[in-house]
């Protein structure tokens, strides 16, 4: 298993004429082509590097490219409900919960200085205890942190959430670039993470405009709150479903 732990680290929402933030889809569209360049089969050959002590066994075409569909719809969550959240909390936080723009700002600082220990955290607890589990806690605590900016209860359940989605906010790159490496062996990680970072950058697009059009429905961000928490509940389940690495 290739150690991920030491790997590591707005726009807001108007109520004009244009309801979702298009520099996100702009940024999705940026993840798409480098992701395309690293799959494509005229990327020419990976760099060279020292030869593995042992290749992990050859698995069936077809079973790999099932697995490299599993860990990208996987990864099309996260990329869809993590942009709706960054895009929309702080707007959120001023308009809905009436927060000033400074103690908004605030907040999402709080997430910056969070998300520094994201990575090697989870990356290490996936070294420890595979990255099947480590996936499958990461995005149980996405959907308490999605749960939580939905309920416009107690000011309490805001602060779990924005503290929740900065400690869990980068794990997931971290743990998924490993996760490849197990699946897929050292000579085909690099296409099989441009694949998938094809899948993600497809939900970083899909997922703004989704979330757009429903808070243009309903006047507010709850329901798209809530779709980030039914997305990465489904995103547990199918991480749960994953086999393990051969």
């Amino acid at each position: 298993m290739a150690p991920a732990g030491r790997a590591g680290a707005q726009a807001g929402w108007s109520s004009g004429s244009s309801p979702w933030p298009w520099p996100c889809s702009r940024a999705g569209c940026c993840a798409i082509i480098p992701a395309t360049r690293a799959s494509s089969p005229w990327a020419g050959p990976s760099p060279p590097g020292p030869a593995p002590a042992r290749k992990p066994p050859a698995a069936r075409p077809g079973s790999r490219r099932r697995t490299i569909a599993h860990l990208g719809i996987i990864y099309l969550l996260f990329g869809a409900t993590s942009v709706i959240y960054a895009t929309f909390i702080v707007t959120a936080l001023v308009d809905v919960h009436h927060y000033g723009e400074d103690a908004a700002g605030r907040f999402w600082a709080v997430v910056g200085g969070l998300s520094i220990l994201s990575g090697p955290l989870f990356g290490g607890l996936s070294d420890r205890l595979g990255r099947r589990f480590g996936m499958i806690v990461v995005f149980i605590l996405f959907t308490a942190a999605y749960s939580f900016a939905a309920l416009s209860g107690s000011p309490f359940f805001l602060y779990g959430s924005v503290v929740i989605f900065g400690i869990v906010a980068w794990s997931i790159p971290t743990i998924m670039s490993a996760a490849v490496g197990d699946y897929m062996g050292p000579d085909q990680a690099v296409r099989a993470f441009g694949l998938i970072t094809l899948f993600f950058g497809a939900g970083q697009i899909v997922g703004p405009v989704a979330a757009g059009y429903l808070a243009d429905l309903s006047g507010d961000f709850n329901a798209a709150f809530w779709l980030c928490a039914a997305l990465t509940a489904c995103a547990v389940a199918l991480t749960a479903l994953l086999r393990q690495p051969e």
